[in-house]
């Protein structure tokens, strides 16, 4: 069993920067792919950004870039994402998510129903 814990939520300005995190801990961490989504109030969990293991590897939908940065510490279990000019539309619950394997593939990083394990989110709110 993998358990992740995402930090670094809360309330932020519009235009403001926010960087969350996601530690993994039990299990052997190791061979795991990671990704970010976020779920706003009524809409479906959507996907942010993905990262491999081997190599650090970044996916996103161009949408998200260059506003969204996803980066990991193999050494700490930890992975990042690194918000930029938050608008209100980012206000949303934003989870972190492991997926066993060595995954090369933005279709698979950026399928919800691929992932093995997911924390319990941390909600993000831009707001003045």
């Amino acid at each position: 069993q993998v358990q992740l814990v995402e930090s670094g939520g809360g309330l932020v300005q519009p235009g403001g920067p926010l960087k969350l995190s996601c530690t993994a801990s039990g299990d052997a961490f190791d061979g795991y792919a990671m990704g970010w989504f976020r779920q706003a109030a009524g809409k479906e969990r959507e996907f942010i950004a993905g990262i491999t293991w081997h190599g650090g590897v970044t996916f996103s939908p161009d949408s998200k870039k260059p506003q969204f940065s996803i980066s990991r510490d193999t050494a700490r279990n930890t992975v990042y994402l690194q918000m930029t000019t938050l608008k209100p539309e980012d206000t949303a619950v934003y989870y972190c998510a492991a997926m066993k394997g060595d995954i090369f593939s933005y279709y698979i990083l950026s399928d919800v129903a691929r992932y093995d394990y997911w924390g319990q989110g941390t909600r993000v709110t831009v707001s003045s």
